[in-house]
């Protein structure tokens, strides 16, 4: 089963407004960051690991030329970097969101990402049960409040209890 770290900008704080922010990364070998470094490099906006595998990969190919190594070892060369990038793919775009002052705020197992999240959220949110004056919080399942505006159907107050009238009548015996 994969592996999920979950990760919140510091700058929002991990709370209800920034929960929209926070990044899914997937532990394990990434088979497009293999196959397609540069892309997936620039498609994460990890420029500091673009640069540092193109100087890498240009330096590598050129020491092996500069050695007289044949088109069979520059071959491997390039499959044992691309499996490397492959597999610490997560790693760097664990390293870059660090690096922007992101934290980490838990590690989640799950089958794919929507049960990652869901998993994550269920938790997250069973810890911030605590949270007071929550202003996007709307309580819906209450009446609305009862004003005093004369003249206005809201302003009446409801029957008391000593009315004596059960169910949707007026009153007793009226009609149907």
């Amino acid at each position: 089963m994969p592996v999920y770290t979950v990760h919140a900008p510091t700058a929002d704080g991990a709370d209800l407004r920034a929960t929209d922010r926070f990044v899914f990364v997937r532990d394990g070998f990434h088979f497009w960051a293999a196959l397609l470094a540069p892309i997936w490099l620039i498609w994460h906006r990890l420029w500091l690991a673009l640069i540092g595998w193109i100087v890498v990969v240009v330096g590598l190919e050129l020491a092996l030329l500069r050695l007289g190594a044949g088109s069979a070892a520059l071959f491997w060369a390039d499959l044992i970097v691309a499996i490397l990038m492959g597999f610490e793919a997560a790693s760097l775009r664990r390293w870059t969101l660090s690096r922007h002052h992101w934290r980490q705020l838990d590690v989640v197992v799950a089958d794919d990402a929507e049960a990652a999240e869901r998993r994550f959220f269920d938790r997250w949110a069973a810890k911030q049960r605590g949270i007071v004056n929550d202003q996007q919080a709307v309580d819906r399942g209450g009446p609305p409040p009862t004003r005093d505006v004369p003249g206005q159907s809201f302003s009446r107050t409801p029957p008391g209890p000593g009315s004596g009238i059960i169910g949707l009548f007026p009153e007793p015996g009226g009609q149907r």
